[in-house]
């Protein structure tokens, strides 16, 4: 390494590494492929073409670009093109090749005629056919067909609830749509519909709905049809069993296969477990996720046999099952950054330049709390402790903390801090009842969780508690800010992004995919059930916050919207409680890499500075807007 490199800190040498996601290939022609890359110092993306091992930055914009799609026959790269990351666009596309050498302006218009709105999926199909969603505040969830050769895109499907594209079957007369019609935006319900020709109406061929006249509602999703021509399986995930897993469901004679997922020794897999089809349509990739981390399994539909991959114990960040039966998979963990691996045994794709250096691998804590043992991801820096401790939240809320690379708690604990990632209720990964647990105590049930286990960091020794910060980013800004209200007696600091901090204003602003979420969650809207959502906003609270908070923003967040963090800092104005806000011209987060850095830079000083009066960070008075 060079002078110049050492002289990088090895927490921003971790931002700066070139990353990659896992490829996608066209199905038609799978030695053509896209994956996603900060290779420029910004999130975009690239084609890769295998066989010559060419890659080329597809698209190049100032916020960059990460929803893209290749057309089964490897021709077309479409890409959604929202306005500085506020996910409000369309989508557009330029041959896999390039443009013409001399070629000018943007690319085409994918499907002329449709008005920019929030992205509800997309199905490319073999044949040319076309399926877009489309949300908006307006008109919920729209779908639109195309057909081979038509001037422009029919609506076919109008709710005012939430949902969206699910598959197109593999000979494009068959769309599977995932839905909330029944209005719980938190457990999906599957149709499956007969793609109309010119003039026909759209006919339903099946229905799966696990809420609609049930007490105690199941989700169902898409997973996709069998990718054979006139096969009519649709693998779906189901929660019938009180956990996702896969089954078989023939949509044309409405047989359902359940899948006997048990391991080499007849035992069955705890945890979630989802599936997808290998290209032989007789066999199924499955994923296994237990306990913040996951595995993979090929299972034979023939004989019932599942067989454990090659998998090192870490999380797999997605997987692909390519044509010549090998699988590609992102894999990485706490300590070790990610690559795309194969089954076979190589390192298949790995970013240009330096691998970032590793971090400190995580113990697994389980701490008793009020609805159940919780599980902790910990990780302490080197000496002994109580050492100064950071718990990042992780956002969703329906998502959960794993054993897997990131650069963020990683730079914490190159500052000296130990890092704690709670995996509450309402956290994926342990069961639908310990997802579903969040309902109507919104943000309340979460920061139970994480004041047993702050309980059981300071009794062991490992934090001390008059340095404990509350972070986190999206839904874990919220916990941040609502915890620092909440619980005042708990933190020293709060360092919130993207929060939601004013509850009710931000359902008035924020998408309406969130708001379907958000109504489901409380139980109503906030003029149904005004006191529930005035129990669970930050704002409630910001007289009793006793800490130092940090606030940073996308002006431009469809999420979080940028109005009712000004609410809130407003009041915190008002109330000369100590506060800092960065506002930065983005959505819900950056993909610019120089933008992150910043970010963090900030954070750590703000931390640094209250926790020990000692600032870091360059740069420190002009960085700030």
């Amino acid at each position: 390494m060079s002078e110049e490199k050492s002289a990088v800190p090895a927490w921003e040498q971790r931002f700066r590494a070139a990353r990659v996601s896992l490829p996608d290939w066209a199905e038609d022609a799978p030695e053509r492929a896209l994956y996603v890359s900060n290779a420029s110092g910004t999130y975009e993306v690239y084609a890769w073409d295998r066989a010559t091992d060419v890659h080329r930055r597809a698209t190049d914009r100032p916020n960059g670009t990460t929803d893209a799609e290749l057309s089964p026959d490897g021709e077309w790269i479409w890409w959604f093109d929202d306005n500085d990351g506020d996910e409000y666009g369309i989508w557009r596309r330029q041959p896999f090749a390039g443009r013409p050498e001399g070629a000018a302006g943007p690319d085409e218009e994918a499907v002329p005629g449709l008005a920019p709105s929030y992205e509800a999926g997309l199905a490319l199909g073999r044949d040319g056919t076309v399926v877009v969603g489309r949300s908006t505040d307006e008109d919920g969830t729209t779908l639109h067909l195309r057909r081979p050769g038509a001037a422009e895109a029919v609506e076919i499907y109008r709710h005012a609830e939430y949902g969206g594209v699910g598959d197109l079957s593999h000979d494009g007369t068959l769309l599977a749509i995932d839905h909330t019609e029944h209005g719980d935006a938190m457990h999906g319900a599957i149709r499956v519909v007969r793609l109309p020709e010119d003039g026909a109406a759209l006919a339903t061929v099946a229905e799966l709905d696990e809420v609609t006249g049930h007490d105690h509602p199941r989700g169902v999703a898409c997973l996709g049809f069998a990718p054979v021509d006139g096969d009519t399986r649709l693998l779906v995930a189901h929660q019938r069993t009180g956990r996702w897993e896969p089954m078989i469901w023939d949509v044309a004679t409405g047989a359902e296969t359940a899948l006997a997922l048990r391991d080499e020794q007849g035992r069955e897999l705890p945890g979630d477990l989802s599936a997808q089809w290998r290209p032989d349509a007789r066999t199924l990739l499955i994923e296994h996720e237990y306990e913040a981390r996951s595995e993979l399994f090929s299972y034979s539909l023939d004989d019932g046999v599942l067989t454990r991959l090659d998998t090192p114990r870490g999380t797999v960040g997605g997987a692909t099952p390519r044509p010549d039966g090998t699988v590609e998979f992102l894999w990485s963990s706490a300590a070790e950054p990610s690559a795309v691996r194969s089954t076979a045994g190589t390192v298949v794709l790995r970013a240009p330049g330096a691998v970032p250096p590793g971090s400190v691998p995580v113990e697994d804590v389980w701490v008793d709390g009020p609805g159940g043992r919780v599980h902790s991801l910990v990780q302490r820096p080197a000496g002994d402790g109580p050492f100064p401790t950071v718990f990042e939240i992780h956002g969703g809320p329906t998502h959960h903390d794993s054993d897997s690379f990131a650069a963020g708690p990683a730079a914490w604990l190159d500052h000296g801090f130990a890092v704690v990632r709670v995996n509450y209720r309402g956290s994926t990964g342990y069961g639908q009842a310990w997802t579903d647990a969040l309902r109507e105590r919104i943000g309340l049930i979460e920061l139970e969780d994480i004041a047993a286990v702050r309980g059981w960091a300071v009794a062991s020794g490992l934090a001390d508690p008059d340095r404990l910060v509350l972070s986190g980013g999206s839904w874990g800004g919220y916990l941040t800010l609502l915890g620092l209200g909440v619980q005042p007696e708990l933190w020293s600091l709060g360092v919130a992004a993207v929060p939601v901090a004013d509850y009710l204003t931000a359902y008035d602003d924020e998408m309406e995919a969130l708001k379907a979420i958000d109504r489901t969650l409380f139980g109503g809207t906030p003029e149904e059930v005004p006191e529930r959502w005035t129990a669970s906003s930050p704002l409630t609270y910001v007289e009793r916050v006793a800490a130092p908070v940090y606030i940073s923003a996308g002006v431009n967040d469809p999420r979080c919207p940028i109005r009712q963090i000004e609410n809130y800092v407003e009041r915190l104005k008002q109330l000369g409680k100590p506060h800092e806000v960065y506002r930065y011209d983005a959505g819900h987060g950056s993909l610019v890499v120089d933008e992150r850095i910043k970010q963090l830079r900030l954070e750590i000083d703000f931390v640094r500075r209250y926790l020990d009066g000692a600032p870091v960070g360059e740069n420190h008075a002009d960085t700030r807007k």
